[in-house]
């Protein structure tokens, strides 16, 4: 663990200015939920490359979100935002995409607009040099494509199956109600669920075309035919790819809608619907998703039905409302039981139950050991001890007796001190920092601290793990458990190495 000489000299001046705005300030636009639920979700703003670069650890391979539906060369990271803690999706487009940053930028603050519960709300872009990127809200509990296609444990519900029919209704009509009737590629990737396994629709897809693709897939069997007549999309051609999402959640497979049509001609739905789900559903409600799935599906534009009428019939096939989303995917959401299943040192498992003294005994016993590397190459920068020096290290003694005898707020000073000099970088300084904050209940400075330590060794379980204590004295548990399982990877290959 360290950082290497090459980034010696960025990281000192970097955080010299630790304290103070650590980027430039964000562009908030002002927010506009219309009563739709968009409570909790940050106003639109404009990121600096350098901040979506520090939440995804340089666009690490290890961030990349598998099964998000974006092919290369657009790739969608997680990323964690250093200044909230926020778990975030980051996509970031090829060089190609979006030649115009202006029509780029007019694009997201539109679509960064919309406020949603239906929606994997755009919270964000950034637009710098080549560089396109977008930033939405994180769903942690994957795609409908894994849940109907990939499945591990058991098969998607008809309950569950019918509710995600009707949410991608409403976000839908929610869309077109505030003037997004375009949808592109709509399919089974695009549909993600939330911490509650509720299924919302990503917000990527309403953006309008770029260079980089075409508004569908390369798979002419699933596109609109007015598409492939005009290479236009229309709202009726929504609808259409509304209608193969329908299939798929009938059979359990991507089928090509004319051969779905032409089962559905011969009156053959027994070919055509999951064999996962017999007994699990009334004859009559499986007739009427066929028969809503083939109105769809229809060749000219103006004989398939609007949204409105769609979420009419959906609503009466609903028959497990009052049921949790959670509880028909089979999803705990105990905070202990993910806790329980990460093999993790005494350290995470201190932090997942936020016990500060043991965390206090823990930190005590590791000592400095993780700041070898970098101990080292700074003496190798440095010919000459200089006063500036000496007085760096009698800082981060007296902070460290201070540490020992529990006095934080002492600790605090002298550690902050240490760090503002800027001619050394310790991440244990930072570490025992952000213990001495939550020590002292200074959450979110605490929280920055963990964040710091991160930046400083991307790869150190001990950030992440205080990255999620610091969270969970914050309420984030979402934010706290998926922190916790990054530390715990992190810690497995470190082990495997």
């Amino acid at each position: 663990m360290g950082v290497r000489c090459s980034k010696l000299g960025l990281c000192s001046s970097w955080f010299r200015s630790s304290r103070s705005s650590k980027y430039p300030p964000h562009k908030p636009l002002p927010e506009s939920h219309d009563g739709d639920s968009g409570a909790g979700v940050p106003s639109f703003c404009q990121y600096s490359l350098d901040e979506l670069k520090a939440a995804t650890d340089g666009f690490s391979p290890d961030r990349i979100v598998s099964e998000h539906g974006e092919k290369a060369p657009n790739v969608v990271y997680r990323g964690t935002l250093f200044e909230t803690g926020r778990v975030v999706a980051v996509k970031r487009f090829s060089r190609s995409a979006w030649p115009d940053a202006r029509q780029f930028l007019e694009e997201a603050r539109a679509v960064g607009q919309l406020r949603s519960e239906r929606l994997a709300n755009l919270i964000g872009c950034c637009c710098e040099g080549s560089e396109r990127l977008l930033v939405a809200e994180f769903m942690p509990h994957e795609t409908l494509a894994k849940h109907l296609f990939h499945w591990d444990n058991q098969p998607l519900r008809w309950g569950m199956r019918i509710r995600v029919a009707l949410f991608l209704g409403q976000a839908l009509d929610y869309c077109s109600s505030r003037g997004r009737a375009l949808y592109h590629d709509l399919n089974a990737y695009r549909i993600l669920f939330d911490q509650d396994a509720n299924p919302r629709l990503s917000c990527f897809g309403l953006m309008k075309n770029s260079r980089d693709g075409k508004s569908y897939s390369t798979n002419l069997a699933f596109t609109p035919p007015e598409y492939l007549r005009t290479g236009r999309v229309i709202p009726e051609s929504v609808v259409y790819s509304f209608g193969t999402l329908l299939l798929d959640l009938l059979s359990g497979k991507h089928i090509p809608p004319s051969h779905a049509l032409d089962l559905i001609r011969a009156k053959n739905f027994q070919v055509l619907i999951d064999s996962c789900l017999e007994g699990h559903f009334s004859n009559s409600d499986g007739t009427e998703l066929v028969r809503l799935a083939s109105r769809c599906l229809q060749y000219e534009p103006r004989e398939r039905p609007s949204i409105k009428s769609l979420l009419s019939a959906l609503t009466s096939l609903q028959r497990d409302s009052n049921v949790p989303s959670y509880e028909l995917m089979g999803i705990s959401r105990d905070p202990t039981s993910s806790e329980q299943k990460l093999d993790m040192s005494p350290l995470g498992e201190a932090c997942a139950r936020m016990d500060l003294t043991a965390i206090h005994e823990i930190l005590e016993n590791i000592g400095y050991k993780d700041d070898d590397g970098i101990s080292n190459e700074m003496q190798l920068s440095f010919q000459l001890w200089t006063n500036q020096i000496e007085e760096t290290l009698e800082c981060k003694k007296q902070g460290d007796a201070a540490f020992h005898s529990k006095d934080f707020s002492v600790a605090i000073d002298h550690y902050s001190q240490f760090i503002d000099n800027g001619t050394m970088i310790s991440p244990t300084v930072f570490a025992r920092r952000c213990l001495s904050y939550l020590m002292s209940n200074m959450l979110q400075e605490a929280l920055g601290d963990a964040l710091q330590a991160q930046v400083v060794s991307p790869d150190w379980p001990t950030s992440y793990y205080l990255q999620a204590a610091a969270l969970l004295s914050l309420g984030k548990e979402i934010e706290a458990q998926e922190t916790l399982k990054e530390g715990a990877i992190l810690e497995a290959k470190s082990k495997n190495q």
